[in-house]
């Protein structure tokens, strides 16, 4: 029996060249939601956030580069790791959560889409190849290859290059101390049809949506300085809301996909977690191998990139799977035949998990 399997024949990413420390935040001026300011000395504000949050440093994009240029530089690293015919991708779905942001403007550009802008600086002609974005929050990327798993079972595509891409330095408070999370990135995956004598690739995959009170726990809204412009809006969350809400659900969202699986969970090698909060993803993830009575300690399952590349949303799962695969994450590889976990949690809120098999 014959098995068509959605499989990952490429990778790349594009980490920006701008490193931004800790410690350049300390001429920040912080102030609350009530506006007022932060009485606590910045120095202690930066230490706090690093013990909470794992982050030493971020990187951000130059000035002449947006959303569509780095998932573009990114793209072109899949397709050479691929070495697939770039006339022959069927589907090129961009997940971000802003589009192209110029640098000194205050608006997201997604008309045309981030997708189409892809394919226009990958230069492909081919009218059958579609472009499209998805906005799904933090899990963009993994429900793109959701997507593009599910077209390409139904017959409907044999081949996609999913990306996922943000420049959340363009759309930060900085007068806000959640701003020192946000980084710039980009990852993208050549995803195709490969039919086997085994199940491989994406075995299966599990999907929340929660939108009552939970819906605007990640928003735009003014910045916190009570002398700015109200109709200026930048990327804000309720952070103990959010841990709260992913402690509670990600992990049930994970258990899904492996049960969906049929595999046992003593097989999983790799648990690719979105970069939010060094704290959070580790509880989430122990609170996850509880539950299936996992032996393998987190440090050996979990990578992490955190630390040097801070969170950026959709980027920071293909971004980690990238660098791992190319022998850049200490102590970590995967190898064919390995059970890895893709999970992500975000603005929604929404949760997705994918169980793979590389």
């Amino acid at each position: 029996m014959k098995y068509l399997n959605s499989v990952i024949t490429g990778t790349g990413s594009y980490i920006p060249s701008v490193k931004i420390s800790n410690r350049e935040f300390a001429r920040n001026t912080f102030f609350k939601k009530d506006e007022s300011a932060i009485e606590t000395l910045v120095d202690e504000v930066i230490a706090k956030f690093k013990d909470i949050t794992g982050i030493e440093e971020r990187r951000w994009v130059t000035d002449d580069l947006c959303a569509s240029h780095i998932a573009a530089i990114a793209a072109e690293e899949a397709i050479a790791t691929a070495g697939i015919d770039r006339e022959t991708i069927d589907q090129i779905i961009v997940s971000h959560n802003f589009g192209d942001v110029l640098q000194g403007t205050i608006q997201s550009d997604t008309i045309p889409s981030v997708a189409s802008r892809v394919k226009h600086l990958l230069k492909i002609k081919n009218p059958a190849c579609i472009p499209y974005d998805v906005i799904f929050g933090c899990p963009g990327w993994v429900q793109g290859v959701i997507q593009a798993d599910s077209y390409i079972k139904s017959g409907l595509a044999k081949r996609c290059l999913v990306i996922g891409a943000e420049t959340l330095s363009r759309v930060i408070d900085k007068h806000d101390r959640d701003c020192m999370i946000f980084a710039d990135g980009a990852g993208a995956t050549i995803v195709e049809a490969v039919e086997a004598d085994e199940k491989a690739g994406v075995i299966a995959s599990s999907m929340m949506s929660h939108t009552e009170q939970e819906v605007f726990y990640l928003s735009l809204g003014k910045s916190f300085h009570p002398d700015s412009d109200s109709r200026i809006r930048y990327i804000k969350m309720d952070g103990r809301k959010i841990y709260e809400y992913s402690l509670i659900n990600v992990p049930g969202a994970m258990r899904e996909a492996i049960e969906k699986s049929g595999i046992n969970p003593s097989e999983l090698k790799k648990i690719i977690i979105h970069q939010a909060n060094e704290k959070m993803d580790e509880a989430i993830v122990a609170r996850f191998i509880k539950q299936l009575k996992i032996q393998t300690p987190i440090s050996d399952l979990m990578p992490m990139s955190i630390k040097e590349l801070g969170n950026s949303s959709v980027a920071t799962i293909p971004t980690l799977y990238d660098l791992i695969l190319k022998g850049k994450v200490p102590n970590h590889t995967i190898a064919k035949g390995d059970i890895i976990m893709f999970a992500s949690v975000g603005a929604g809120m929404n949760i997705n998990a994918i169980v793979y098999r590389q």
